[in-house]
């Protein structure tokens, strides 16, 4: 029970609200009936497979998670099944939340790389047009 009670404060952590005055869910933690923590169906919900497939490989990375995968529900809907299996020794909620955080940090990193890149060049460019003078 108490396990169960942490579980549902983390995955509290996780969930978010959209826009439009209207409070919805954007993450949604689906479990079989008879299923432990360690096989659980992540709901995401206005994602597609951008998010999908590099959440999944950010997961797969982890060497405790037996399987991740995604799927689409259908074309017009926005959303996606991410369901993770673990070895067994961590409940699935662990290396989602590991993944999403080391997903931030490569686009974190991808958009500096590219910040600095746009800062290069308007400053060479700068450069260029002062010596023309």
């Amino acid at each position: 029970m108490e396990e169960d009670q942490e579980l549902e404060r983390k995955m509290s952590g996780l969930k978010t609200s959209m826009a439009e005055g209207e409070r919805k869910t954007a993450l949604e933690m689906v479990q079989a009936a008879g299923t432990d923590r360690h096989c659980v169906t992540f709901v995401l919900h206005e994602e597609d497979h951008t998010l999908g497939n590099s959440l999944r490989y950010m997961i797969m990375k982890n060497p405790e998670v037996e399987f991740c995968g995604y799927t689409t529900t259908h074309p017009s809907e926005s959303k996606i099944n991410l369901r993770i299996q673990t070895r067994g020794t961590l409940p699935a909620v662990e290396p989602f939340q590991r993944g999403l955080n080391e997903l931030m940090s490569v686009c974190q990193h991808v958009l500096d790389k590219f910040e600095a890149g746009i800062k290069d060049y308007k400053d060479q460019k700068a450069s260029r047009n002062e010596s023309t003078f």
